[in-house]
């Protein structure tokens, strides 16, 4: 049997909204929804946390539909669903049977301009001030919640994207209508579809459904980025053990190494077969650990994580220094690459298999590149990483500018 290569479109509709979809007419399902351009690093302090305040809302319903009207159709359709706010984006998606593509689209599209009652936002801001008060009770979340603001110094990127109780008992209804009004409109929007798409009809509809959207573009701002360096220990009363946090320089979402900076990540923390691994876990000294890279907006990191006994502290973070130097002098070998690759290249598979997977793929890539890349040609350029494109991003020594972030018991 001949398999059907998926095929991408893509438009931007008068009002400015951007349209894209990776067409698989063999697909049983289609997957989409909204990619808005905005996060934490977005907000001013005085409104810190709106954005994902904000997603909350959303789902408090219309001028068309309440928050059980909206509920209700979403189960009506069997639609698998839901949203997040990160630093720079949030995301609302779903994925249904293609005959309720339509109906979802219309859902979707309604719930992007919420009415945003003053009742509904009283009682969501006791459940975001109630979901604060209970990260705050893990201290491997406020890690890196803590940890990202320290290291970034005051750039945006620092930013809490729960915000604080203090920021969120002090917003007004009036500030996320106006924070919605300009960071939701259509120039900062991607409708992205993926699976079994009727495009011509899906472009009519959203056309219609978003007549009334008037024109406009938000922006985002780019300082300079200065990351702390060096050290910093900080007692914590919900701590009963140490919890480490490595950061250090890394390569952005738009960088065409980022590819290679995933590979190299991998070698060096990925779970069960990694020399964090193999220098920690297999001898014992810690109850988890870990390594990854984080791309941004024209900017990254990467990042170490591990979990120990205090009586382990100080021996944990000598031989993760000892790990990211001994990397930093003499490289990646060929085993580990092949290894990585081979790891790396089986999970672009499993993250292609369904509308859903490839729905965020290929809507977050194009939000940062404004390009498509279909599955197989993200398989090539994870193929074509060699040893010389891993081991180049040590030539910088992004290691020996790491920033150790501990939180310790009181």
């Amino acid at each position: 049997m001949t398999l059907t290569r998926p095929t991408f479109k893509q438009t931007t509709l008068e009002n400015g909204l951007t349209v894209i979809a990776e067409i698989n007419p063999e697909a049983k399902s289609v997957a989409l929804g909204y990619f808005c351009k905005t996060g934490s690093r977005d907000e001013t302090p005085e409104i810190s946390g709106v954005s994902h305040f904000l997603e909350h809302m959303l789902f408090k319903g219309t001028a068309r539909r309440d928050s059980l009207e909206v509920n209700l159709e979403f189960d009506q359709m069997g639609a698998q669903y839901n949203a997040f706010t990160s630093e720079e984006n949030t995301v609302y998606y779903g994925a249904v049977l293609p005959e309720f593509a339509p109906r979802l689209l219309a859902l979707w599209t309604d719930l992007m301009r919420p009415a945003l009652r003053q009742q509904d936002f009283d009682t969501e801001k006791k459940v975001i001030l109630e979901e604060i008060a209970l990260y705050q009770d893990r201290p491997n979340v406020m890690l890196f919640d803590w940890g990202r603001a320290r290291y970034f110094a005051g750039h945006p990127l620092g930013n809490s994207v729960l915000g604080t109780a203090q920021s969120i008992s002090a917003l007004t209804r009036d500030q996320m209508a106006a924070y919605q009004a300009q960071r939701y409109a259509p120039g900062n929007l991607v409708l992205v579809l993926a699976g079994k798409v009727d495009w011509e009809r899906t472009l009519e509809q959203v056309a219609e459904l978003t007549a009334s959207w008037a024109r406009g573009q938000a922006e985002r701002a780019y300082p300079a980025l200065n990351p702390a360096v060096g050290e910093l220990r900080e007692p914590y009363p919900k701590a009963t053990q140490t919890y480490l946090a490595v950061f250090a320089p890394g390569v952005s979402a738009q960088d065409p190494r980022r590819y290679a900076a995933h590979i190299l990540a991998n070698i060096l923390g990925e779970e069960g077969n990694s020399r964090l691994h193999w220098a920690l876990s297999d001898k014992g000294l810690v109850e988890s650990v870990g390594a990854g890279i984080d791309e941004a907006d024209q900017a990254g990191f990467y990042y170490v994580y591990a979990q120990t006994d205090p009586a382990n502290e100080e021996t944990v973070k000598a031989v993760v220094r000892e790990e990211l130097e001994r990397l930093e002098r003499f490289g990646v070998r060929q085993e580990e690459l092949e290894r990585a690759k081979n790891k790396l290249a089986t999970a672009l598979v499993f993250a292609g298999e369904t509308p859903m997977q490839r729905l965020m793929s290929v809507g977050i890539n194009y939000v940062y590149n404004q390009t498509y890349e279909p599955l197989s040609e993200v398989a090539r350029k994870v193929e074509a990483v060699t040893l010389a494109d891993v081991n180049g991003l040590l030539e910088s020594r992004p290691f020996n500018q790491s920033f150790f972030y501990s939180l310790v018991p009181a």
